[in-house]
């Protein structure tokens, strides 16, 4: 057993025994680890408030490998204080929790982990959730395998674009467009400023709300078609918002 600080986010926690709890921290280096959380239920603990959903800190650990690690202490980085009180941003946050932990079962990379961690973020500072969850949404697609191709048309490469296809998962042109509906410029440059974007370093997001529908409307039947995942969670926080 080793004694190690490593940064990373509480997504999920679950009541052990009297008075303890078991944590899944995300981490950037090591995946979603378990953790116990010794006495985190009693009043005085100094792990109460540290262990939490949604705590993003530098945790300190008696790390086992492929094992339950035990929690010691955590320096916390922020709270998301504005996140657990709005009820619309902590459906995105939940929402996003999930889609995280199963896009983690296709890729390990340590990119995911920026991204879920620059969107939480970006949403406590204020920026609109759906956009920001669409951005996330477009850069997952990657990590699952079915990434769109948005450097050109998907059949022969022109830059002069028209729609975007559903079923060839990429930009095609006007000869190569059959069924596919045609989207205007600003849909075809915002989806493709969506893939590329650093999260980390948006600072403002002025978009039309009819441009902003289109793409998550296209994302909510990509990933109904193509991915297999069916989150509860996102229904939630789409209620919610109507």
């Amino acid at each position: 057993m080793e004694i190690i600080s490593i940064e990373g986010i509480v997504i999920s926690s679950l009541k052990y025994g009297e008075n303890s709890k078991i944590l899944n921290i995300l981490t950037k280096d090591k995946g979603i680890i378990g953790v116990i959380s010794k006495g985190a239920l009693k009043e005085k603990s100094k792990l109460r408030s540290v262990s939490d959903n949604f705590t993003y800190a530098i945790f300190h650990l008696y790390y086992k490998e492929n094992k339950m690690s035990t929690l010691i202490s955590a320096d916390v980085i922020n709270y998301f204080l504005n996140i657990r009180t709005d009820i619309e941003k902590l459906g995105v946050i939940n929402y996003l929790t999930e889609l995280t932990r199963d896009v983690y079962k296709s890729s390990s990379s340590s990119d995911i982990y920026d991204i879920f961690i620059s969107a939480i973020l970006k949403i406590e500072e204020g920026f609109d959730p759906k956009i920001i969850s669409n951005i996330v949404e477009i850069k997952y697609l990657d990590f699952l395998g079915i990434g769109l191709y948005l450097d050109g048309c998907v059949e022969c490469g022109s830059t002069s674009v028209v729609s975007l296809s559903h079923a060839k998962g990429g930009y095609i042109c006007y000869k190569h467009r059959k069924d596919e509906p045609l989207y205007d410029a600003s849909f075809l440059k915002l989806i493709k400023a969506y893939y590329y974007i650093d999260i980390s370093k948006i600072s403002e997001l002025n978009l039309k709300a009819k441009t902003v529908n289109e793409i998550d409307k296209f994302l909510d039947i990509y990933y109904r078609d193509y991915t297999g995942l069916y989150l509860k969670s996102k229904n939630f926080f789409k209620n919610i918002k109507k």
